[in-house]
Protein backbone atom coordinates (compact mmCIF):
# COMPACT_ATOMS: atom_id res chain seq x y z
CA UNK A 1 0.00 0.00 0.00
CA UNK A 2 1.21 3.53 -0.74
CA UNK A 3 2.28 5.44 2.34
CA UNK A 4 0.43 8.70 2.74
CA UNK A 5 2.63 11.76 3.15
CA UNK A 6 1.29 14.75 5.02
CA UNK A 7 2.62 18.25 4.52
CA UNK A 8 2.16 21.46 6.43
CA UNK A 9 3.74 24.84 5.84
CA UNK A 10 6.89 23.71 7.68
CA UNK A 11 6.74 19.95 8.05
CA UNK A 12 6.70 16.74 6.05
CA UNK A 13 5.27 13.64 7.70
CA UNK A 14 6.70 10.75 5.72
CA UNK A 15 7.90 7.15 5.64
CA UNK A 16 10.96 6.41 7.76
CA UNK A 17 14.41 6.38 6.14
CA UNK A 18 17.59 4.59 7.20
CA UNK A 19 19.28 7.96 7.72
CA UNK A 20 16.70 8.82 10.42
CA UNK A 21 18.23 6.26 12.78
CA UNK A 22 21.00 8.42 14.27
CA UNK A 23 18.66 11.21 15.43
CA UNK A 24 15.92 8.70 16.38
CA UNK A 25 18.40 6.82 18.58
CA UNK A 26 19.55 10.15 20.10
CA UNK A 27 15.95 11.08 20.88
CA UNK A 28 15.29 7.71 22.52
CA UNK A 29 18.48 7.91 24.62
CA UNK A 30 17.63 11.39 25.95
CA UNK A 31 16.41 11.12 29.57
CA UNK A 32 14.46 14.39 29.24
CA UNK A 33 12.57 13.22 26.13
CA UNK A 34 11.89 9.77 27.62
CA UNK A 35 11.19 10.81 31.22
CA UNK A 36 7.50 9.82 31.03
CA UNK A 37 8.20 6.44 29.40
CA UNK A 38 10.13 4.86 32.26
CA UNK A 39 13.07 3.61 30.18
CA UNK A 40 15.59 4.77 27.63
CA UNK A 41 16.08 2.89 24.38
CA UNK A 42 19.48 1.88 23.06
CA UNK A 43 20.41 2.09 19.36
CA UNK A 44 19.32 -1.49 18.67
CA UNK A 45 15.90 -0.92 20.26
CA UNK A 46 15.54 2.37 18.36
CA UNK A 47 16.39 0.59 15.09
CA UNK A 48 13.79 -2.09 15.83
CA UNK A 49 11.11 0.53 16.54
CA UNK A 50 11.99 2.40 13.33
CA UNK A 51 11.56 -0.84 11.36
CA UNK A 52 8.27 -1.57 13.12
CA UNK A 53 6.91 1.89 12.30
CA UNK A 54 8.12 1.58 8.69
CA UNK A 55 6.41 -1.81 8.28
CA UNK A 56 3.11 -0.57 9.75
CA UNK A 57 3.12 2.46 7.46
CA UNK A 58 3.81 0.24 4.45
CA UNK A 59 1.03 -2.17 5.45
CA UNK A 60 -1.71 0.38 6.30
CA UNK A 61 -0.56 3.52 4.51
CA UNK A 62 -0.77 5.45 7.82
CA UNK A 63 0.69 5.14 11.31
CA UNK A 64 3.62 6.76 13.10
CA UNK A 65 5.18 9.02 10.45
CA UNK A 66 8.70 10.42 10.62
CA UNK A 67 8.49 14.22 10.97
CA UNK A 68 10.92 16.28 8.93
CA UNK A 69 11.50 20.04 8.92
CA UNK A 70 11.04 20.77 5.22
CA UNK A 71 13.32 23.83 5.02
CA UNK A 72 16.31 21.91 6.39
CA UNK A 73 15.34 18.32 5.49
CA UNK A 74 16.05 17.58 9.18
CA UNK A 75 14.43 14.69 11.04
CA UNK A 76 12.60 15.99 14.13
CA UNK A 77 10.83 12.93 15.56
CA UNK A 78 7.47 11.33 14.93
CA UNK A 79 3.75 12.03 14.89
CA UNK A 80 0.86 9.93 13.76
CA UNK A 81 -2.05 7.66 14.41
CA UNK A 82 -2.17 4.12 15.73
CA UNK A 83 -4.86 1.77 17.02
CA UNK A 84 -4.84 1.74 20.82
CA UNK A 85 -2.96 -1.24 22.28
CA UNK A 86 -5.12 -4.16 23.41
CA UNK A 87 -4.10 -3.91 27.09
CA UNK A 88 -5.51 -0.39 27.44
CA UNK A 89 -8.85 0.04 29.25
CA UNK A 90 -10.46 1.55 26.10
CA UNK A 91 -10.20 1.22 22.35
CA UNK A 92 -10.00 3.55 19.39
CA UNK A 93 -7.30 5.27 17.37
CA UNK A 94 -4.68 7.33 19.15
CA UNK A 95 -2.83 10.39 17.90
CA UNK A 96 0.64 11.02 19.25
CA UNK A 97 3.84 13.00 18.82
CA UNK A 98 7.39 12.85 20.14
CA UNK A 99 10.09 15.23 19.03
CA UNK A 100 13.82 15.64 19.49
CA UNK A 101 14.55 18.12 22.26
CA UNK A 102 16.02 20.63 19.76
CA UNK A 103 12.59 20.76 18.10
CA UNK A 104 10.70 21.71 21.28
CA UNK A 105 9.12 25.14 21.62
CA UNK A 106 8.59 25.85 17.92
CA UNK A 107 4.99 24.65 17.56
CA UNK A 108 6.00 21.61 15.50
CA UNK A 109 4.10 19.09 17.65
CA UNK A 110 0.88 21.10 17.34
CA UNK A 111 1.40 21.56 13.60
CA UNK A 112 2.06 17.86 13.07
CA UNK A 113 -0.87 16.97 15.36
CA UNK A 114 -3.25 19.11 13.27
CA UNK A 115 -2.13 17.35 10.09
CA UNK A 116 -2.58 13.94 11.73
CA UNK A 117 -6.07 14.75 13.05
CA UNK A 118 -7.13 16.16 9.69
CA UNK A 119 -5.93 12.99 7.96
CA UNK A 120 -7.68 10.75 10.48
CA UNK A 121 -11.02 12.52 10.16
CA UNK A 122 -11.00 13.35 6.43
CA UNK A 123 -9.16 10.41 4.87
CA UNK A 124 -9.84 7.58 7.32
CA UNK A 125 -13.32 8.73 8.34
CA UNK A 126 -12.62 8.18 12.03
CA UNK A 127 -15.47 9.33 14.28
CA UNK A 128 -13.09 10.11 17.14
CA UNK A 129 -9.36 10.34 17.82
CA UNK A 130 -7.80 10.20 21.26
CA UNK A 131 -4.44 10.95 22.83
CA UNK A 132 -3.03 8.97 25.73
CA UNK A 133 -0.60 11.17 27.69
CA UNK A 134 1.32 10.81 30.93
CA UNK A 135 -0.58 12.91 33.45
CA UNK A 136 2.58 14.77 34.45
CA UNK A 137 3.51 15.62 30.86
CA UNK A 138 2.29 19.24 30.82
CA UNK A 139 3.78 20.15 27.41
CA UNK A 140 2.10 17.23 25.62
CA UNK A 141 -1.17 17.93 27.40
CA UNK A 142 -0.93 21.55 26.22
CA UNK A 143 -0.53 20.32 22.63
CA UNK A 144 -3.68 18.19 23.00
CA UNK A 145 -5.62 21.20 24.31
CA UNK A 146 -4.36 23.41 21.46
CA UNK A 147 -5.65 20.75 19.07
CA UNK A 148 -9.11 21.04 20.64
CA UNK A 149 -8.93 17.71 22.43
CA UNK A 150 -10.82 17.38 25.72
CA UNK A 151 -9.70 15.56 28.88
CA UNK A 152 -12.20 13.73 31.10
CA UNK A 153 -10.62 13.05 34.53
CA UNK A 154 -12.96 10.07 34.95
CA UNK A 155 -10.87 8.26 32.30
CA UNK A 156 -7.48 8.70 34.05
CA UNK A 157 -5.78 5.33 34.57
CA UNK A 158 -2.51 3.61 35.43
CA UNK A 159 -0.74 2.80 32.15
CA UNK A 160 0.08 -0.93 32.04
CA UNK A 161 2.97 -0.21 29.65
CA UNK A 162 4.84 1.93 32.20
CA UNK A 163 6.25 0.02 35.17
CA UNK A 164 6.63 2.99 37.52
CA UNK A 165 7.53 6.64 37.66
CA UNK A 166 5.99 9.92 36.53
CA UNK A 167 4.51 8.41 33.38
CA UNK A 168 2.44 5.71 35.08
CA UNK A 169 -0.69 7.85 35.67
CA UNK A 170 -2.09 8.52 32.23
CA UNK A 171 -4.85 10.77 30.96
CA UNK A 172 -7.02 10.49 27.87
CA UNK A 173 -7.92 13.39 25.60
CA UNK A 174 -10.60 12.96 22.94
CA UNK A 175 -11.74 14.81 19.84
CA UNK A 176 -14.77 13.95 17.76
CA UNK A 177 -14.66 14.45 13.99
Amino acid sequence: MAVAELTTSRLLLRQWRDEDLDRWAELNADPEVRRYFGTLLDREQSAASLEHFRAELAERGWGWWAVELRSERRFLGFAGLDPVDAEMPFDGVEAGWRLHRDAWGHGYATEAGRAVLDYGFRELGLPEILAVIAGANAPSRAVARRLGMVHDPAEDFLDPQVASGPGRRAVVYRLRG
